[in-house]
């Protein structure tokens, strides 16, 4: 089915990342309906209505974490943008950000007006220097037409908007660990409660939202609540940004509806375009490298033989035996020539460099997976070590500070319950598995 597209709309128009081309097409129009015509407490109430969930991975109704947001008398109110966009297979924040800056600029307006913000940040990761320099082009047009600044609009209401660039670090995608590091701390995350509606940035109440979903706000007050409801399926409204990367045709970011069919999205010359080099579907990872990886039978329909569908509820059915999670929206297709065990362990590798170490089963526990799954790969492996992986997994979920642990145990687990026979063959074949993945075929997805 064709795409409505509400974010990307615009994006082909030459010129749109200037404010001259953007507010020829409408930009702005929902600050000026929500300064003139809706009270903050509407804006608030307008996106709780709209369905519009977090688009950063854990999809909580965004209207209702602002309703969260305390409000003491006298003290100051804090939105926070995260732009700290590390999952491996991501990279949708970074389009919207390169291509429609004035859309994350517009939708912090309207955001930071409901929630009562006088001063907002956008907390960008550090590899992003280039798009550092898109957005402060785009807050400096949008302060010398009067869209930042005092008394936006002669309505009262004054705003102030940075970029805060980050130091490169992984951990800092997880809220308190984002606050940590705007307060000039190593990023490291705060055990909750409190919660940072409570006590964020300074200690002040503070709301922590993703690039996609604030944008999204801007076309929730433009069209209205009902209108953005009416796309997508159930508690899945609207639209979706993917990053689609790994074997297919067409690797790239897509505005899908929130109902797609999974094979659709894969197989149609409008999304992927199918696997590259006609080879067969092994597996996808929907959302981003921290969630379960699905093989081909189990993406493609659920455990009830039901299409599989681009929403939260249809990826997470059958819970984690069956399921995974849309996540950050990072979608990773393995074709069949594809090593589970490579790629898992490059997985296992990047969790263990990013763990900040606070807690000894995230530290102790993400160093110990890498290595065995280090030895596994490279011919050393022995049959206990694939439950030993699954052990140390068990110990690391639900055992940390932050989600981090989940995000390094969860493909580890996944990775073993579906292709099992993969790792035990390695430990099996460990001659024939160093010559499938360091000689005939090539590069993995793990070394592209």
């Amino acid at each position: 089915m064709a795409t409505r597209k509400i974010l990307l709309a615009n994006d082909h128009i030459p010129g749109i990342q200037t404010y001259e081309v953007y507010r020829r097409q409408g930009g702005y129009r929902s600050v000026e309906k929500a300064l003139k015509n809706m009270s903050p407490d509407d804006v608030v109430e307008e996106v709780k209505r709209s369905g519009l969930r977090g688009r950063g991975g854990a999809g909580f109704p965004t209207g209702m974490k602002w309703s969260f947001l305390a409000k003491p008398e006298g003290v100051p109110r804090y939105l926070l943008c995260n732009a700290d966009e590390s999952e491996p297979g991501t990279f949708k924040d970074r389009y919207l950000m390169e291509r429609i800056p004035h859309l994350l600029v517009e939708g912090m307006i309207c955001a930071s007006y409901a929630l009562g913000c006088r001063a907002s940040y956008i907390y960008i990761r550090g590899e992003y220097k280039w798009i550092v320099k898109i957005l402060e082009r785009a807050i400096e047009e949008a302060y010398a037409n009067g869209w930042l600044g005092e008394n936006i609009l002669g309505s009262g209401y004054s705003l102030d908007l940075y970029v805060a660039p980050g130091a490169g670090a992984y951990i800092c995608g997880e809220e308190t660990a984002l606050i940590e590091s705007l307060e000039g701390k190593r990023g490291n995350p705060r055990i909750k409660p409190p919660f940072p509606a409570l006590k964020g940035l300074w200690d002040c109440p503070t709301v922590v939202n993703n690039v996609e979903s604030i944008c999204a706000v801007a076309p929730v007050i433009n069209d209205g609540a009902e209108a953005y409801a009416a796309v997508g399926v159930g508690k899945s409204t609207g639209t979706k940004l993917i990053s689609a990367c790994g074997n297919i045709n067409n690797p790239g970011v897509y505005e899908i509806e929130l109902g797609l069919p999974v094979e659709e999205f894969i197989y149609s010359d409008e999304y992927c375009g199918g696997i590259k080099n006609g080879k067969q579907l092994k597996a996808v990872v929907p959302g981003g490298s921290s969630v379960p990886i699905l093989p081909a039978q189990l993406i493609l329909k659920t455990a009830n033989g039901e299409n599989r569908l681009l929403t939260y509820e249809s990826l997470a059915d059958g819970g984690f035996q069956s399921g995974s999670m849309l996540g950050s929206g990072g979608f990773i297709v393995y074709d069949e020539d594809q090593c589970i065990v490579r790629n898992t362990w490059n997985f296992s590798r990047f969790y263990h460099h990013e763990s900040c170490g606070q807690c000894s089963p995230c530290r102790e526990g993400t160093g110990w997976m890498e290595k065995v799954l280090h030895r596994l790969e490279h011919g050393h492996g022995r049959m206990q070590d694939v439950d030993l992986l699954v052990d140390i997994a068990s110990k690391i979920e639900g055992n940390t500070i932050c989600p981090l642990g989940d995000a390094a145990a969860w493909p580890v687990a996944s990775a073993i319950r579906h292709f099992r026979d993969e790792f035990e063959w390695h430990v099996r074949e460990p001659q024939l598995s160093q010559q499938r993945n360091y000689g005939l075929a090539g590069q993995t997805l793990a070394t592209v």
